[in-house]
């Protein structure tokens, strides 16, 4: 049995290596950055990666909603969070916020790590037949996906557009910072 890799072009095949590089450089970046905006932007060269490969897939609807939703948008939306709640304070780490956070985040991590090891291990059903109907038929994957989303899955859609904006209204209330009053004494000493 060939490796799927081998019946591919050789273009094809040093773009999806160049891609894939993109992609897991602009991830691990993402995740060792120091600095918020500087793990902003490595999101933002791993989604153009990924936005490459789709077109390697000929996916250039999904290639095009990459780059402008989540490269675009979603991106954008998480440099205004990161902006608005200010990224020149220095976090004292030695001091524990939430009690219990870290053995909690580690027995988090050890159950997905777990989980994900089941899930490499089980057999994959394919050839189902898709809930939102056939794929083939008339009209363009666009309007089929439209018809679906804008129809059948509507409420998670519109749910989805609400928790974005409860998600940026919370940043905003959590970033505000409340307004010092001055004493009474110090504005009669700066007149005089």
């Amino acid at each position: 049995m060939l490796h799927p890799l081998l019946g591919a072009a050789t273009a094809d095949l040093a773009v999806f290596t160049v891609s894939a590089i993109i992609v897991l450089a602009g991830a691990v970046g993402v995740v060792l950055a120091r600095n918020p905006v500087h793990s902003a932007l490595m999101l933002v060269m791993t989604l153009f990666g990924v936005a490459v490969l789709f077109v390697e897939q000929q996916a250039h609807f999904l290639a095009a909603v990459q780059v402008i939703v989540y490269a675009g948008a979603i991106v954008v939306l998480f440099l205004f969070v990161i902006m608005l709640l200010g990224v020149d304070k220095e976090e004292v780490l030695e001091v524990e916020q939430l009690k219990g956070q870290r053995p909690t985040a580690i027995v988090l991590g050890v159950l997905s790590l777990g989980e994900l090891l089941l899930l490499a291990r089980t057999q994959w059903a394919t050839g189902a037949i898709a809930v939102a109907g056939p794929a083939d038929g008339p009209g363009t994957n666009v309007e089929k996906l439209a018809r679906s989303i804008f129809t059948r899955y509507l409420l998670p859609f519109e749910a989805t557009s609400i928790l974005l904006v409860i998600a940026v209204v919370g940043a905003v209330v959590l970033a505000r910072r409340p307004t010092v009053a001055e004493p009474d004494g110090a504005d009669e000493g700066a007149k005089a």
